[in-house]
């Protein structure tokens, strides 16, 4: 017999690094309220930390999604892999020169110069992508989530900056 219902506890384990990184900020609170002055500010650093982190998990919180998609991704040693039923594949991190959201987000698109790397949002495992995705330089998650959120037909997330148009120069 269960004392907690497991949509609770669903619910408790999707939300747990946030309570946890919002606990921390707590004890920062408390320690607050100590007469010594060293105590003080090493309490702001500690609530600094916490609200930092609790953004952190909430950001990687709205990036993941059910898996309810084929496959199995996994994120090892700065390569990339999927494992479909069908397709699948090896990416180099650092190899990625484009990011796409296509099929209306329901697929992420990772371009390399030899080829395209085509993995389903919700395949298993694919939260570690949210980690590899933060290595692209000049990437905004923020943006990554809000495409997550508002799906297009297509969408192009990031180009690696050798693949960004130059800016014309005023004449």
């Amino acid at each position: 017999m269960r004392l907690i219902r497991p949509e609770l506890t669903d619910a408790l384990r999707r939300w747990s690094e946030v309570l946890a990184s919002l606990g921390l900020s707590g004890f920062g609170l408390w320690m607050l309220q100590s007469h010594d002055r060293f105590i003080q500010i090493l309490g702001t650093a500690i609530i600094a930390t916490g609200l930092g982190l609790a953004l952190v998990a909430w950001r990687r919180m709205r990036f993941h999604r059910d898996t309810d998609a084929p496959g199995i991704v996994q994120v090892v040693e700065g390569q990339i892999s999927y494992f479909g039923p069908e397709t699948g594949g090896f990416v180099g991190i650092g190899q990625v020169v484009e990011l796409h959201l296509v099929d209306h987000g329901q697929t992420w698109r990772l371009v390399t110069p030899d080829e395209s790397l085509h993995i389903p949002v919700a395949a298993q495992g694919s939260d570690a992508l949210f980690d590899a995705f933060a290595q692209f330089a000049g990437l905004r998650m923020v943006d990554v989530l809000s495409a997550l959120d508002h799906p297009q037909p297509a969408r192009v997330l990031w180009l690696h900056p050798s693949r960004r148009p130059s800016r014309l120069a005023k004449a």
